[in-house]
């Protein structure tokens, strides 16, 4: 759109969000009515139209002739301006832009559309400060429904008497770093809180880029509230407690036994979303499990999305009973950093479940932790009476360098999909009752998850009454067992019923590809390639002198030769120190954090140069299935468990030990040829009812 010079302008500017502080998609599209306009000085003046797109933190600017410039003919001309979003539905509205307004922030009060896509015009005049404002003319949802409008999209940093979101800078809080924001805090949200309980509306606190320091007190929320930022690296708040070392700080909480908080008092329709939790300056003489970023219970309706929270004493995201909720994109790090793996809690995203009744629906999508002191992602069973709750998913989720990666302890019918689940140190996922009501999830499946890498077992399975399915997942180069079926003390001992393993690809682990040391009934272990496991097969090992050097991270020997990932998750000892190996070459170990987050994986400073070093020898038996307890009734069929190693270090292809009895059932239709040893080997009670067409079992039948 040309200006004509030495004519009055003024600049538009807007940003534009969803209600959960998503950025619009789309542009603003501006066209002068009527698009030739007459000037005492000018002549003729002929505007075009003006488009201008969002940038991607939902923003735009134009500069614009006043529509009251002096000498324009007609006098009452006005600007047309349709919001063109890809994402959302738009409106069109004429607007009037006088000269006084040298900056104009367009409005965010969209007219609310009738469900089949229209668009209801709306008159707006530039005014009152610099900021646009509805004028209530007809088709304005000021008139037909004679309160304020609030659908998307909305524009950040507008009247609250406009669009219900009300700018935390214009309501006492600094956003500096250096204020208490704090006490501000919880009396917006207690103003906003008592407002939306009398009209059923909610409102938005919106915090522009700043840093929020939230000091020695933590904000008890209210349903109908909701707090946006504009975006993780743009809205900080950050935690302390220096002078209440007994104050656990969360940015905000609501709970049972604080607040009372259950079925009947719950909070309703919030959403968090585009902000970051930094909680490294909450620091405590003892562990308290109440030191988290979000601690929510009883939420019906939430939304929490794009948030990043670390270095929390508690868990991260520590929120419980979750009806009708979202958890999407959200990044936990570090969290737990006062846990001592021992402690409840600790954990980057953890949930609370049962509350709610034996159905919970809530999904947990997008979400990444990384080096929590506990688990990545669990769900817990909060009382042993209760029952355990359907209805939760957790889709596309990547868990990495925490105790446990993903664990149910406690839900009915999990879903676990699509997730990666990398160097964790226990497990990659873990069912157990290791949750505070010793109660193990059940009826669950993961499907098409990447268990790689992990120090220990790549899947932790037991205390479940079962059922329970594992189908098509990868899980390879863990530091012990693939997958590992046993049972914890105090949870439950029973055999686990209709345990099911289909189509997974289990390679390369340490010791076994699967073992079961537990009991099971109507185990399935079906059309699985299960393939080159065993790779600890190195000798015992030492070494000092010259040739040995340590880092923070690795063992450098330049005298060895070792087998590649010989020593795959053996315990190095240098003196009274024990490190973890998680993979070697043939003359360096790269050793594991001493725990989760840690850079360095010594305990007591990294060894000298030259100190000694040993390590173990190796299991005679690692194959690639070994039956450890009592298999009733299993279904074990269409597998091919082989080496095709040139230096085989699979032992067998399956393997039932001195205390194994693989009673009744089927064993057929298996590929067991290429093992370094033998294709079975049986030293426990093999009497299952059929062993037909097994190859490599040289007619056993």
């Amino acid at each position: 759109m040309r200006l004509p010079e030495g004519m009055p302008t003024v600049v538009v500017t807007g940003q534009y969000l969803h209600p959960d502080g998503r950025p619009c998609r789309g542009s603003v599209l501006v066209e002068p009515q009527p698009a030739q306009l007459t000037s005492a000085e000018e002549g003729l003046i002929v505007l075009g139209r003006a488009e201008a797109p969002l940038d991607e933190a939902g923003r735009f600017t134009l500069e614009l002739l006043a529509t009251d410039a002096a000498g324009i003919t007609p006098p009452d001309w006005s600007y047309r301006v349709t919001e063109l979003w890809s994402d959302a539905p738009g409106r069109t509205y004429s607007l009037e832009l006088p000269a006084a307004e040298s900056a104009v922030s367009l409005p965010a009060a969209t007219p609310l559309g009738d469900g089949n896509g229209d668009r209801r015009s709306a008159q707006i005049r530039a005014g009152d400060g610099g900021r646009a404002r509805a004028t209530g003319g007809a088709g304005s949802p000021a008139s037909d429904r004679g309160q304020s409008a609030r659908t998307a999209p909305v524009l950040a940093g507008v009247e609250a008497s406009d669009s219900l979101i009300y700018n935390a800078r214009e309501h006492g809080l600094a956003g500096d770093g250096r204020t208490n924001d704090q006490p501000a805090m919880q009396a917006l949200v207690d103003a906003l809180g008592e407002a939306s309980a009398a009209d059923g509306l909610v409102r938005v606190v919106y915090c522009p880029a700043g840093v929020y320091s939230i000091r020695d007190g933590s904000t008890v929320w209210r349903s109908r509230v909701s707090l946006v930022g504009a975006g993780p690296a743009e809205t900080r708040f950050v935690l302390a407690n220096p002078a209440n070392s007994t104050c656990p700080t969360p940015l905000a909480y609501f709970t049972t036994q604080q607040h009372g908080a259950s079925r009947e008092n719950h909070l309703a329709d919030c959403t968090f979303a585009r902000f970051e939790i930094d909680g490294s300056g909450v620091q405590h003489d003892a562990y308290d499990v109440l030191a988290k970023g979000l601690g929510l219970q009883f939420v019906l309706r939430g939304h929490f999305r794009d948030l990043y929270i670390h270095d929390t004493a508690a868990t991260g995201f520590g929120c419980d009973f979750l009806q009708d909720t979202t958890v999407e994109g959200v990044l936990v790090v570090r969290c737990g950093r006062l846990n001592n793996v021992l402690q409840i809690g600790g954990a980057g995203i953890g949930v609370g479940i049962g509350g709610w009744g034996p159905t919970e629906r809530l999904t947990i999508t997008s979400c990444t932790a990384v080096g929590n002191g506990t688990n990545g992602i669990f769900l817990e069973l909060q009382q042993k009476e209760w029952t355990p709750p359907r209805g939760i998913r957790i889709h596309g989720c990547h868990a990495e360098d925490n105790r446990f990666g993903i664990s149910d302890w406690g839900a009915d019918g999990l879903i676990v999909s699509a997730c990666t689940m990398i160097a964790n140190h226990e497990a990659g996922y873990d069912l157990s009752a290791q949750g505070t009501s010793s109660v193990a999830g059940r009826g669950g499946i993961v499907i098409g998850c990447v268990l790689d890498g992990n120090i220990r077992d790549g899947m932790g399975i037991g205390n479940t009454p079962g059922p329970y399915t594992f189908r098509g997942n990868r899980i390879s180069r863990n530091g012990r067992y693939g997958y590992w079926g046993h049972n914890l003390a105090g949870g439950h001992q029973a055999a686990g019923n209709d345990i099911a393993l289909d189509g997974n690809e289990i390679w390369n682990n340490a010791l076994d590809g699967v073992r079961f040391d537990a009991d099971l009934t109507d185990v399935a272990l079906v059309g699985n390639r299960i393939r080159n496991n065993g790779r600890r097969a190195e000798p015992r090992a030492s070494g000092s002198g010259d040739s040995v050097s340590y880092t923070r991270m690795s063992v450098l020997d330049t005298a060895a030769d070792w087998l590649p990932d010989g020593h795959l998750g053996k315990y190095l000892a240098v003196g009274s120190q024990r490190a973890i190996v998680i993979t070697n070459t043939t003359t360096e170990i790269k050793l594991a954090p001493i725990r989760p987050g840690a850079t360095t994986a010594w305990a007591h400073g990294v060894p000298p140069a030259g100190a000694a070093y040993s390590l173990p020898d190796a299991p005679t038996y690692r194959p690639g299935v070994t039956i450890g307890a009592t298999a009733l009734n299993p279904t074990i069929r269409d597998n091919r468990v082989w080496d095709n190693q040139y230096r085989k270090t699979q032992t067998h292809g399956l393997w039932i030990t001195e205390h194994g009895v693989c009673l009744s059932g089927w064993v057929e239709d298996n590929n067991l040829r290429g093992n370094a040893i033998d294709a079975v080997r049986f030293d426990g009670q093999a009497s299952c009812d059929s062993w037909d067409h097994n190859h490599g079992m040289d007619g056993l039948a």
